[in-house]
């Protein structure tokens, strides 16, 4: 099997799943595709909804003393929750990563589906997961996660992809080779001269910021303008070509 890395899902956390994921859904045209029963072991409820073929997923706790609780209080609800990547091999990234000091937090098997999550501690910033489904190295083929029919919720009338995820940290250019080192990927220059990790599908831009978080997630979209108010009339806060919600800034490019 060939070796690849792709950006597979972004996973962001809510105090409470609504109103965030009709907001997300009415302001950017994205169809929630699978809600999982399988997070409630933890202590979460969640829905996705496919950008092309990323994923975006919020969870939100639905009893005391979980993770995502314990993220929220922590972050004050500031920060994007999770980056994960499908891979050829999960087993073998993660032990590269234990070789760098960092932990596996959990590892899930639903087969044909096997993920590797690693210590957010010790990734800074954000949980990494990889995770590889038997039969999926298309792109539009199956994914556990986001439910047998996850390719049938994809609309691109309104939204047309995920491009870029923004992360922030007092150090920008540790933080990105620190997980350039995590993902086996070179740091290179972004366009702004920011470090920037570059994968096949999307690229990861790392901006100086107080805290290690990840900030923003940035979209191409059929209406800039069109998209701002829908968001405005959400109430949510609205600057330059960008909108806040569910902890992470929305930026938006036609």
């Amino acid at each position: 099997m060939a070796e690849y890395l792709r950006l597979r899902q972004i996973c962001l956390v809510a105090p409470h799943l609504e109103p965030v994921i009709s907001d997300i859904s009415e302001i950017m045209g994205l169809n929630v595709c699978y809600r999982d029963g399988n997070v409630a072991k933890y202590g979460l409820e969640n829905a996705l909804l496919p950008v092309d073929t990323i994923l975006l997923e919020v969870v939100a706790p639905i009893q005391p003393g979980t993770a995502a609780g314990r993220f929220l209080d922590k972050t004050g609800g500031r920060g994007g929750y999770m980056a994960i990547f499908c891979c050829d091999d999960p087993d073998a990234r993660g032990k590269h990563a234990n070789a760098m000091g960092v932990r596996t937090a959990n590892v899930i098997t639903h087969a044909p589906y096997h993920g590797v999550q690693l210590h957010p501690r010790d990734c800074r910033a954000a949980f990494i997961e990889f995770n590889h489904t038997d039969g999926s190295d298309d792109t539009l083929g199956p994914y556990p996660p986001a439910g047998p029919d996850w390719q049938k919720a994809i609309r691109k009338d309104v939204t047309v992809a995920l491009t870029e995820v923004e992360m922030q940290s007092p150090d920008p250019q540790g933080l990105a080779e620190h997980w350039g080192k995590i993902l086996g990927i070179g740091v290179s220059e972004g366009a702004g001269g920011e470090p920037e990790l570059k994968l096949p599908n999307a690229g990861f831009r790392f901006v100086k910021g107080a805290s290690d978080l990840m900030s923003g997630l940035t979209f191409k979209v059929a209406d800039v303008a069109k998209m701002l108010d829908a968001a405005k009339a959400k109430g949510c806060k609205v600057s330059g070509d960008g909108f806040d919600l569910c902890g992470v800034t929305f930026k938006l490019m036609a």
